[in-house]
């Protein structure tokens, strides 16, 4: 599994920016930069909040919570699913229980297309 220093390389590297751009939108020092990339040195989690805003990515992406870079990217979707959230459990059952139908429609649909 990727670390944090790896995951945060990653993005920086696909952003194009070198360490000493990226010091400079954060108003740190490259070699703190560096230290992050080599694991030698964790970031606070308001840092962390400032690497993922920058580099267009999630805390939970770069903290190894998601397995995705692109959850909860969305902030429509991401709306909806705490509104979904916050409802009680039986209209939230049937939502995801619609949602769940929807997606495996579309799945075999995507499946048939292929052939």
């Amino acid at each position: 599994m990727a670390t944090f220093g790896k995951k945060f390389r990653e993005f920086r590297e696909a952003k194009s920016l070198s360490q000493q751009e990226l010091d400079k939108q954060m108003k740190t020092s490259y070699t703190v930069i560096g230290k992050y990339e080599r694991d030698e040195m964790l970031p606070s989690i308001e840092v962390v909040e400032k690497i993922a805003k920058q580099l267009d990515t999630t805390v939970g992406y770069l903290l190894r919570e998601a397995t995705s870079s692109n959850t909860f990217k969305d902030p429509v979707m991401l709306q909806r699913l705490n509104e979904i959230s916050s409802l009680p459990e039986e209209d939230k059952h049937c939502i995801l229980y619609t949602i769940d139908s929807l997606l495996q429609n579309a799945r075999t649909k995507k499946a048939f297309a292929h052939k």
